[in-house]
C-alpha cells in the first residue's frame, strides 16, 4: 500500500512541476540536465525521490534572467511556497487525536490505525466511544512508553515508515510541556507528533549589500539529495536545548566554531501542518540570524552538505520565488528573514496575508 500511495504521490505533483518549470518566469536557456522535468518533481511531494540535476550555474542564471523583478512587485510565488508547505489540511477530519493522561500530543489517521497498529492492542487502544486514541493504561512511565512504541515502530519497519534513523523526538503537548515519552523520528508525522527544529540564516555584508550562505545538499542524503537547503539546519532531539543544538549543527554542517556560532540572535519561528496519505507533518522551526565575517568560508564535517555558495540575497529571494530548488521548509524560513531584514514591505501587495501564513500551523 505504501509503494502504491509513494506513486500516486509523484504522479499528483508531475503536473504542477511541470507547470512550474513551463513559466515564462524561467529563463528557456535554463541548462537543466535532461531529466530535470522528472526530477524537479521533488516538489517535496515524498519522502525521497531522485536526486535534482540542476547546478549552481542553473541557480545564478534564474536570478540573472530578463524576467527578474522587484520583490514587492509579486509575492505569489512565496504564497506558492507557503501551499508547498501546508497540503491536505482539508483531510483533518480523517485523523484522530491522540491523547496521553488527557493532553492530546497527536492525531492518527483511522485508516493507519486499522491497517497497522490496530494489531498491537497492548499498545494502542480505541476510547469507549472511539472518539480518540490512547496508550494501553499499562505503559505509565515515559521510559515504558518509549519502549512499547519503539517497538512497535522496529516491527513496523522501512516498508512502513521509511527513513528510520534510531534519532527520538519528544513527544508532548506543547514545547516546555512534559514529555510523555520519546519517539522515532521518522515516526512523528504517522503519529501526528509535534516536531521542532533550528534553522538558521548565515549571512554576511559586502559593499553594503547582503549576502546569504546557502547549502547544496549531498545527491547520496536519502531525503531531499540534492536540493538547496539552510547554512545550517537540524531537527531538535529530546535532551538538547535549542541553542546547543544550534550550535552542535553549526560545527557539523558548515564547521562554524563556537566562537562564532554562539553569536546566532533567536528571532522567531514558523510553523505549517502537511497532510499526505497516512501522514501528518506539525512542524515548528525556530530561527535565528547569524551574521558571519566576511572573509569566512563554511566546510562542512558530516558529508551531508554537497558545496556552499555566497548568493546576494535579492538572488536567493528570486530563485524562491520562482522555482522549486529549496527544500521546502527552507522557503518560509528565507521568506520570514526577507520580511525581518525589509526586503518586502506593508506597500506590497498580500504582505500581511504572507506575513500571518508563516505560521500557519499551530505555533506552540
Amino acid at each position: 500500500m505504501a509503494c502504491n500511495h509513494h506513486r500516486l504521490c509523484l504522479s499528483r505533483s508531475f503536473g504542477s512541476s511541470i507547470a512550474s518549470l513551463s513559466s515564462p518566469l524561467l529563463p528557456s536557456r535554463l541548462s537543466l540536465c535532461s531529466r530535470t522535468l522528472a526530477s524537479t518533481l521533488i516538489r517535496l511531494r515524498s519522502i525521497s525521490v531522485s536526486a535534482a540535476c540542476f547546478t549552481w550555474d542553473d541557480v545564478v542564471r534564474i536570478s540573472d534572467s530578463q524576467h527578474s523583478s522587484r520583490l514587492s512587485d509579486d509575492l505569489q510565488g512565496f504564497f506558492e511556497k507557503i501551499r508547498v508547505c501546508n497540503r491536505g489540511l482539508e483531510k483533518q477530519s480523517d485523523f484522530l487525536p491522540f491523547v496521553i493522561e488527557d493532553q492530546t500530543v497527536g492525531c492518527i489517521h483511522k485508516g493507519f490505525f486499522d491497517d497497522h497498529l490496530k494489531r498491537f492492542s497492548n499498545v494502542f487502544i480505541f476510547t469507549q466511544d472511539n472518539s480518540h486514541i490512547m496508550l494501553h493504561p499499562v505503559l505509565r512511565t515515559p521510559n515504558e512508553r518509549t519502549k512499547a512504541v519503539g517497538d512497535v515502530v522496529k516491527c513496523l519497519g522501512e516498508e512502513v515508515i521509511p527513513g528510520i534513523r534510531k534519532e527520538l523526538y519528544p513527544v508532548a503537548s506543547s514545547f516546555g510541556a512534559p514529555v510523555f515519552f520519546s519517539l522515532e523520528r521518522a515516526a512523528a508525522p504517522y503519529f501526528g507528533i509535534k516536531a521542532y527544529g533550528v534553522h538558521m540564516n548565515g549571512y554576511t555584508e559586502r559593499n553594503r549589500q547582503k549576502y546569504l550562505w546557502i547549502g547544496k545538499r549531498s545527491q547520496v542524503k536519502p531525503t531531499y539529495p540534492g536540493m538547496l537547503d539552510h547554512l545550517v539546519a537540524g531537527g531538535l532531539p529530546h535532551g538538547i536545548a535549542c541553542k546547543e543544538n544550534l550550535m552542535k549543527e553549526c560545527e557539523e554542517e558548515a564547521g562554524i566554531p563556537r566562537s562564532i556560532s554562539e553569536r546566532a540572535i533567536s528571532v522567531g519561528a514558523v510553523a505549517y501542518g502537511d497532510i499526505e496519505g497516512y501522514r501528518y507533518k506539525r512542524d515548528v522551526l525556530f530561527c535565528y540570524d547569524l551574521k558571519l565575517p566576511e572573509d569566512f568560508l563554511p566546510e562542512n564535517q558530516d558529508g551531508e552538505v554537497e558545496s556552499f555558495r555566497c548568493i546576494p540575497v535579492t538572488h536567493v529571494a528570486d530563485v524562491i520565488r520562482r522555482t522549486h530548488f529549496f527544500k521546502s521548509n527552507c522557503s518560509l524560513v528565507i521568506i520570514d528573514f526577507l520580511f525581518r531584514h525589509g526586503y518586502i514591505g506593508p506597500d506590497s501587495l498580500g504582505y500581511l496575508e504572507l506575513l500571518k501564513s508563516l505560521r500557519s500551523g499551530d505555533c506552540s
